[in-house]
């Protein structure tokens, strides 16, 4: 289905992760959607990441939730909102405002989340509205209050230019933030002095030009901090000038000395070299991400952080500090709109009545609650326990993506009222709904998001909403009228909120707060349509720049405080049944639940299928080979993924993706295995350190199979993967169908295609494909071992006109390019190979010059870095 024409060359902002980079974007005379860099935007001047490049591809219309939907039939928007009202009114009435709740995302815009932290808080009366966002940012959230006394951001993203050392600790910096990673490499190439560290237990992408990796044992950054901030004080590095700024020195100093560096599992002399790079230099940034949130210890571990850069006073200074880098693109609109559990707008607190009183006088609310609503783990077993009778879900998929992923499912099954607002039925929770309300998509969508360094840019619609999808917030303020709020929810459009919005944040600037945006209070219809990026804060007082460099903490005493923590390990203990320990993450081309990654041909080819990263001595001694199946299996559940044998991820350890889902691998939902284990101050899971267990998964047959048309197989295992010819799927089973013929046109759906076979039962292989015209529509490889057909050249197949299809490999004169290597450009793995072999191009930037691969947005330079040290071995030897 193609979208009309609509109003071209306007500039956005990408979707994605939270560095908030700047898109322009144009509609061509087809109604096709182009995407480019904006170059005049400070967070990415022009550069875009894999994902962002590939844009364009993700918004069609396929699967689109064009039409208000009860119980599975359409209706009109009338009778969908009255239902919600109606039944949200009645079940308040009935059970208490404690009852219902609120499950939204940091793919909202600002003004989004505000009109639902508004309507939950305010006027239904209740805390109970949770994000997403607590799957990531929460520990930071807890540190950042605990250490500053407001959720602040000390720095920008000119720290990074300004540095002359980087220390990324828990962030996979160069495949999740991959625009940030290439600034830093742009700068270390105009200034080679700067140094990178990369502390990870994994060596990931982000190691490939590092000056210096730690392989930490997992989970043990506070270990490796606290030894950091001893250091200090053995070297007389403690700066007392800025210590009159800080409390808790002495307390914080005696937990980093009788912390044990052994948790850490690196050399004195890895160690030693970390702590003269950090000690001897003073203008410091430490970047951290998940890897240090995901932690059942993670609000500690980000004031381990905070606390080595207090004590030497390398904070709101340039090239110095320490920096969250966040997840989503609206991640921290949510944390400044009070979108968290425990939060007011404005970053003003929850269970300060004075805080509490002014914001419910300023919405005229009838009720606030006095204190702290389910943080996301809470409230789904409050679902699960039928204490939560009403539910609204906004723009994420938690029965994929919540840890226990089961349990949430099927708490979302049960419970009696569950309205999803999203832009497709097609996700594991969508599904569950008894109400469905399309919403706008990236694209259609007005209003603001706020990056990880504090600035504010504007999404702007350059698509028209198709059928009846409307805005969130228009959504949530209809609710709320229905409801009887009228006068508090009479937006008509997104400037309106934001105005609301600026005019609340002065309130908490009186109280002295960091987020003040009052001086857009009065912003035009016209003004806020052209606002350009701005940091906040915004105010009479202050505009944009760095905090903290001469104290001025938002503590009560004005103190930046330093914190007392001592090392824990992961809670589950690992064991004869579940040896090893599980690391979750994700990968370069794909975002998390692949609601919008997998409608995009080019990010679904580089890893086409869920995997588990384990290494070569731990997959010998488990029996488990190369391309093999794997079972995983956790106290909480189990899964099916392909193996991928490599030195990346440290003995005992293995890594697997987060993304796949029911809608394209059933088996590869891994936070079904994650427990939900939490951090006791931030309620943010432990994602990176449940136990598992490692076997081969000895399936009777194997699978490969490419078809024009979407199919939905229900086998032990299945991949599906969006191709720009149709769809590419790997397949695995326990029971052997008697007939290949007749279970290939069931699985494909095409009872009267011309079919060509070849089928040897003895050998237990069978080949069947599919023409209609002349044309392949499908084909299907069977095996008893794992299929070796050239999937790459199969998979662009479909439509064409292919006799020796059945040979499973391209023709002598046609080149297989082999999987994707670079995303960007569509560059292949031999493409890359034969350029390095035939023509010896013997370093990335000669591959880029000839190919284009890795020239974009960089992240895959570490894979064309390792053919050319492989083929340099390789050549050496002969």
């Amino acid at each position: 289905m193609k979208r009309p024409q609509s109003a071209c060359s306007l500039r956005s902002t990408c979707p994605y992760c939270g560095v908030g980079c700047g898109v322009l974007l144009a509609v061509d005379d087809q109604g096709a959607l182009e995407v480019r860099g904006d170059p005049d935007h400070p967070a990415n001047f022009g550069r875009l990441c894999s994902k962002g490049s590939a844009l364009s591809e993700t918004v069609s219309l396929d699967d689109r939730l064009l039409t208000p939907r009860v119980h599975g039939q359409d209706t009109d928007w009338d009778s969908a909102l009255d239902l919600v009202a109606t039944t949200f009114k009645d079940t308040i009435a009935k059970h208490g405002p404690d009852s219902v709740a609120f499950y939204v995302s940091g793919q909202l815009l600002t003004e989004d989340y505000y009109v639902a932290n508004k309507l939950m808080k305010g006027f239904i009366g209740s805390a109970n509205i949770d994000t997403n966002s607590r799957l990531c940012m929460a520990s930071t959230v807890a540190g950042h209050k605990r250490a500053f006394g407001t959720d602040t951001v000390p720095g920008t993203y000119e720290d990074l230019d300004e540095a002359d050392v980087i220390v990324l600790t828990g962030s996979n910096l160069a495949w999740c933030h991959p625009v940030l990673y290439q600034r830093i490499l742009a700068t270390r190439k105009a200034r080679p002095d700067q140094k990178l560290v990369v502390i990870d237990p994994r060596r990931t992408a982000s190691c490939d030009l590092a000056d210096l990796h730690l392989p930490l044992a997992l989970g043990s950054d506070v270990a490796l901090f606290n030894g950091l901030l001893a250091e200090i004080e053995k070297r007389g590095l403690i700066d007392a000038e800025f210590a009159k700024y800080v409390s808790g020195l002495d307390a914080a100093l005696v937990s980093a000395r009788a912390d044990d560096l052994a948790a850490t599992g690196l050399s004195d002399d890895v160690l030693a070299e970390f702590f003269d790079l950090w000690c001897g230099t003073k203008k410091v940034v430490t970047i951290f991400s998940q890897g240090v949130n995901q932690s059942s210890s993670g609000t500690d571990k980000v004031n381990a952080i905070t606390n080595c850069h207090l004590a030497t006073g390398r904070i709101g200074k340039p090239g110095m500090g320490p920096f969250s880098v966040t997840g989503q693109p609206n991640a921290m609109g949510g944390r400044e709109v009070g979108g968290l559990a425990n939060m007011l707008a404005c970053h003003l607190d929850l269970e300060n009545a004075d805080h509490r009183n002014a914001v419910k006088d300023f919405w005229s609310a009838p009720v606030m609650p006095e204190v702290a609503g389910l943080k996301a783990v809470e409230m789904f077993k409050a679902v699960g326990e039928g204490k939560i009778k009403a539910l609204w879900i906004i723009h994420t998929n938690p029965a994929v993506s919540m840890p226990d992923a089961d349990k949430v499912r099927d708490a979302i099954a049960g419970c009696d009222f569950v309205v999803v607002s999203d832009i497709t039925v097609a996700t594991d929770t969508a599904r569950l709904a008894h109400v469905l309300l399309p919403a706008t998509g990236w694209g259609e969508k007005d209003g603001t998001v706020t990056n990880s360094d504090r600035m504010m840019s504007r999404q702007r619609a350059v698509l028209p909403a198709p059928g009846l999808a409307r805005p969130d917030w228009h959504q949530l303020a209809e609710v709320g009228r229905r409801m009887g709020f009228n006068a508090a929810f009479e937006y008509e459009t997104p400037a309106e909120i934001f105005r609301e919005y600026a005019a609340l944040s002065g309130i908490a600037g009186g109280f002295g707060r960091d987020f003040d945006i009052s001086g857009l209070a009065d912003l035009s219809n016209t003004a806020y349509a052209d606002l350009a990026p701005t940091r906040w804060p915004v105010s009479s007082g202050k505009k944009g720049g760095r905090f903290f460099a001469d104290g001025g903490f938002f503590t009560p005493d004005g103190k930046g405080r330093m914190l007392p923590v001592a090392w824990k390990p992961p809670v589950a203990k690992t064991e004869k049944r579940y040896p090893f320990r599980l690391n979750t993450g994700r990968i370069r081309d794909q975002w998390h639940t692949m609601t919008r990654t997998a409608r995009s041909p080019r990010l679904s080819a580089h890893l086409a299928e869920p995997f588990v990263e384990i290494h070569p001595e731990d997959a010998s001694a488990q029996g488990i080979g190369p391309t093999a199946l794997v079972l995983l299996k956790t106290p909480n559940g189990r899964a099916i993924v392909r193996a991928m044998i490599t030195d990346r991820t440290p003995k005992g350890e293995v890594f697997v993706p987060m993304h796949w889902t029911g809608e394209n691998a059933p088996s590869g939902r891994i936070d079904a295995l994650v427990p939900s284990v939490t951090d006791p101050i931030s309620g943010q899971p432990e994602s990176k350190g449940a136990v598992v267990s490692v076997t081969p998964f000895a399936a009777k047959w194997y699978g490969f199979a490419i078809s024009q048309m979407p199919i939905k197989p229900k086998y032990d295992y299945w991949a599906l993967a969006k191709t720009y010819a149709g769809y590419r799927v790997e397949l695995a089973g326990m029971t052997v169908p008697e007939d290949w013929i007749e279970e290939a046109r069931t699985l494909f759906g095409l009872p009267d295609a011309d079919v060509q076979t070849m089928l040897d039962p003895a050998k237990g292989t069978a080949r069947v494909a599919f023409h209609v015209n002349g044309a392949l529509v499908a084909a299907l490889f069977v095996s008893r071992t794992p299929v070796a057909v050239m999937r790459d050249y199969l998979a662009a197949l479909p439509g064409q006109e292919v006799p020796g299809v059945l040979a499973g490999k391209s023709p002598a004169n046609q080149p297989d390019p082999g999987p994707v290597l670079c995303s960007c450009f569509n560059v292949g793995i031999n493409t890359i190979l034969a350029a390095i072999e035939t023509r010896g191009l013997m370093s990335v930037e000669a591959i880029g010059a000839a190919l284009d691969a890795g020239t974009n947005c960089g992240s895959c330079r570490p894979e064309i870095s390792a053919l050319i040290a492989k083929a340099q071995t390789k050549e050496a030897a002969e």
